[in-house]
């Protein structure tokens, strides 16, 4: 009888985080230092992401924050320099950064799709490149969570083209790299998409009566889930017990997008 794995476990690993200020990625961040690793935190709001390290590091992790906004290239770059810097390596890259807004496409402005579509899918595309080098260069191999959406995956009660657009594109982003990395180089690439979640930018559905009994109502377990129903799923991607996994969208959304 084969007992429980204990590959959950990122005992010795390095973890890059971003977006990990507030919400779900301070949440990933402060998860991964749980399961073992070593993490690097990255948001441009730098108060607050040091607010996040303080918090990994009063609970006995290790942690580093740098101010990153991921549209900047460079900036990408130096939070990877600061994991390698600080602990010579990266093996695990959560790409969590991420805005949104809610739209008529028809009334949308231009730029500010643009400059959504630049954080949420330029923004990971160069994340993953500064990390995937990192991890090519070192040969060991190494697992890239790009934090999607359900939205990626159908349509929701809210009009929001360009974000909808972003996720879908991070889908498309993960079974790329995977192929082009996967087998060659070891390093595993897949993307994690919640479905509706207490977050910052779930708040003003939450503060919407009917915006929130609209919600709820297509999702077939019949509530939001909890950001602790994610630690699974992402632990799932991030460590050895996913190591046959690749090139995937693992959806977490309460059964939603079987509508």
């Amino acid at each position: 009888m084969t007992g429980v794995p204990g590959g959950f476990r990122l005992d010795g690993e390095v973890a890059v985080v971003t977006g990990a200020s507030s919400g779900l990625g301070a949440h990933f961040a402060r998860l991964l230092a749980s399961a073992g690793a070593a993490v690097a935190i990255g948001a441009r709001r730098a108060e607050e992401l040091e607010t996040v390290r303080r918090s990994i590091l009063a609970d006995g992790g290790r942690c580093v924050a740098v101010a990153t906004d991921v549209s900047d290239p460079a900036r990408c770059r130096a939070l990877v320099d600061a994991a390698v810097t600080e602990w010579g390596r990266v093996d695990v890259l959560v790409n969590n950064a991420g805005v949104g807004y809610g739209a008529r496409a028809e009334k949308d402005d231009p730029g500010r799709a643009a400059g959504l579509l630049e954080v949420n899918l330029l923004g990971a595309y160069q994340m993953a490149v500064a990390a995937g080098r990192v991890m090519i260069d070192a040969g060991r191999g190494g697992s890239i969570i790009n934090i999607a959406s359900a939205l990626g995956l159908t349509a929701g009660s809210v009009p929001q083209a360009a974000y909808s657009a972003s996720k879908a594109g991070l889908m498309g982003l993960t079974r790329d790299l995977a192929a082009q990395w996967s087998g060659r180089h070891g390093i595993r690439v897949n993307t994690l998409a919640p479905g509706y979640f207490a977050s910052e930018m779930t708040a003003p559905l939450l503060e919407h009566e009917q915006g929130l009994a609209d919600a709820v109502a297509r999702i077939p377990l019949g509530r939001f889930g909890d950001q602790e129903e994610l630690a699974g799923p992402l632990l799932l991607l991030a460590s050895r017990a996913g190591s046959y996994i690749t090139g995937t969208t693992l959806c977490v959304d309460g059964g939603w997008t079987m509508h």
